[in-house]
């Protein structure tokens, strides 16, 4: 599939942007997953801010997206001969996909002047409607060697390079905003506490509009009534700080982060971008009703609502079952609420559906790995960023026990999937345990670690498994996208009740969980625990029910989709966000 980038030259560029430039709402992430062939994405977070636009063209609002240009990637995962992860640079011309625009914009970093520029692309909606992206990009021959790389290779680097990147992302998108003329925003959303630096460039505009040379209360009140903030993970690591010396050697905006103002953002001598967003936003959201409740306890007093994420249904819907909607459902491409209409359709063509996206990915699979995966066998798929907390080696805990369900109630096979970040050693080793256990499960469970996960094989594997299996620490997960993706295919969850299961399970209707909500009863997970909760659901309740009641899996497909797919989709996530966020 092309992207849709504007077509060239650039005077048909300046007209496409033009009508753009009454956008309301500027939305501003690390990465953004926009199409298959761009590579400026790791994972979830670049994912749900390309459906967030994606829906955004559909609404018509009025939104333009800001996030930065990378062009080595993230990295290209193979795996070694003994499961190992390497990783290599990503390849890739952004002139093959995006438009360059002429304007340019500086930043300072270091006390350098650094140029930055801004390529353009037109992400699409199911129809033709558009909303422009920017990708900021420093890789210029007037910019030092250093500065140039700042745009090459996303979370990578020490924390000196992750803080210049944020200071271009944040103060060089406002000012790249400014400079392409777009005079009418109201709201920017940050997507996730990168951008975060924003609100300094804000609060430093308010402050010299009103002849000021340090910013005062009303100025900062002013900037929060132009902020959202979207926190998306409760894993610590997941919340940027630097050092405040550090800070003030990087950023030229003396005036504010050393006015008497700093303590709202400073503590400790550190600046945690977090808190930064906190502290300057009027709305903060989580991304789920559990992680919203939970951030409220690790961010007291902060106050914190919640907005689930959702999904784009007509990107992520493989080809048959977008086929079977249009049959059934009219419309509902342009109405994601009408999915549940889906309760209707029936089972033998939402079988019939499912069975051809099956066959699909497991020639992909047979293709590239000589798995010899069986159409026949219940075939269960696992895929997300490889890291501790995910706990991907769950389902692997007791190898005799699997291999005597798949022998005894029905065979079983496995596809796993996952990148490990470049610094994440155990979760690297975790990946390597999974690969090397794959001879000690035959002949009864067929397993594979599929390397390279990216939004093609995403959407191959969410509408192509049975079951979708998901395994996080909780209260860890903060969404968990991908579970949305695959029930919109008719594919159950079955999952640790954490994120947005907890609002999607209803048990034996809509999928399965694992185990008690450990968190609402005050309770820590035990890992072995889960492992045997897993099991005896797989062995009592979902391999019988698949082999031995055929039209009765058929209705948990169906009704995951109708019930599921028409609520956690990005039409409504976005709904909420107009009415608590943006438009108040």
């Amino acid at each position: 599939m092309m992207p849709s980038a504007p077509d060239k030259p650039l005077l048909s560029v300046d007209a496409s942007l033009r009508e753009k430039l009454f956008a309301k709402v500027a939305y501003f992430s690390m990465e953004m997953a926009v199409d298959e062939e761009i590579p400026t994405y790791s994972g979830g977070l670049g994912v749900l801010a390309a459906d967030t636009l994606r829906a955004a063209a559909g609404a018509a609002l009025p939104m333009v997206g800001v996030t930065l240009l990378y062009r080595r990637g993230y990295f290209f995962q193979r795996l070694d001969a003994q499961g190992w992860q390497r990783e290599e640079a990503v390849a890739w011309s952004p002139e093959d996909f995006l438009c360059e625009l002429p304007e340019r914009v500086s930043v300072v970093l270091e006390g350098r002047t650094v140029q930055v520029r801004a390529w353009l692309f037109l992400i699409r909606d199911a129809g033709e409607a558009t909303v422009p992206i920017l990708f900021l990009d420093t890789d210029l021959p007037e910019n030092a060697p250093w500065d140039r790389t700042l745009s090459h290779s996303l979370y990578g680097g020490d924390s000196r390079y992750r803080l210049c990147q944020e200071v271009i992302l944040g103060i060089g998108g406002v000012r790249m905003l400014r400079k392409l003329g777009f005079g009418q925003l109201e709201l920017f959303h940050m997507n996730e506490g990168h951008s975060s630096l924003l609100t300094l460039e804000l609060l430093e505009e308010a402050a010299k509009r009103a002849g000021r040379t340090e910013p005062i209360g009303e100025d900062i009140e002013a900037v929060r009534k132009k902020c959202a903030f979207t926190t998306h993970t409760p894993v610590s690591a997941g919340h940027d700080r630097f050092p405040l010396e550090m800070v003030r050697k990087t950023i030229d905006l003396p005036s504010i982060v050393d006015s008497e103002h700093k303590g709202r953002f400073c503590c400790d001598g550190e600046i945690n971008l977090t808190h930064l967003a906190f502290q300057f936003s009027h709305y903060i959201n989580g991304v789920a009703k559990r992680h919203s409740e939970v951030s409220r306890a690790l961010f007291y007093p902060a106050t914190i609502d919640s907005i689930t994420n959702g999904i784009h249904v007509p990107y992520w819907s493989s080809p048959p079952m977008q086929a079977l909607f249009d049959r059934h459902i009219p419309g509902w491409r342009a109405d994601a609420f009408s999915i549940r209409y889906a309760i209707a359709i029936p089972l033998e063509e939402i079988r019939e559906a499912h069975e051809e996206s099956k066959a699909r990915l497991l020639q992909y699979v047979n293709r590239e790995t000589n798995a010899g995966m069986s159409m026949e066998a219940l075939t269960i798929g696992f895929a997300r960023r490889a890291t501790a907390y995910k706990r991907p080696e769950l389902i692997l805990t007791d190898l005799d026990r699997l291999k005597r369900i798949s022998r005894e109630k029905g065979p079983i096979q496995l596809l796993f999937a996952g990148k490990a970040h470049p610094q994440d050693e155990e979760g690297k080793r975790a990946i390597q345990r999974i690969v090397q256990s794959r001879s000690r499960l035959l002949p009864e469970v067929r397993m594979v670690y599929l390397a390279e996960y990216d939004l093609a094989l995403a959407r191959l594997l969410v509408a192509g498994v049975d079951l979708w299996l998901n395994t996080p620490q909780p209260p860890l997960e903060a969404s968990g996208t991908s579970g949305m993706k695959a029930a919109v295919n008719g594919v159950p969850n079955l999952s640790i009740l954490d994120g947005w299961w907890i609002e999607g399970c209803i048990e034996g209707v809509t999928g399965w969980s694992i185990g008690p909500d450990h968190y609402r009863r005050k309770e820590s997970s035990d890992a072995q625990q889960d492992a045997q909760e897993l099991y005896e659901k797989l062995e009592r309740v979902i391999v019988p029910l698949f082999y031995e009641n055929g039209e009765g899996y058929a209705e948990v497909m169906r009704q995951g989709i109708a019930l599921n797919g028409s609520f956690f989709n990005a039409q409504r996530m976005l709904q909420q966000y107009v009415l608590k966020a943006y438009f108040v």
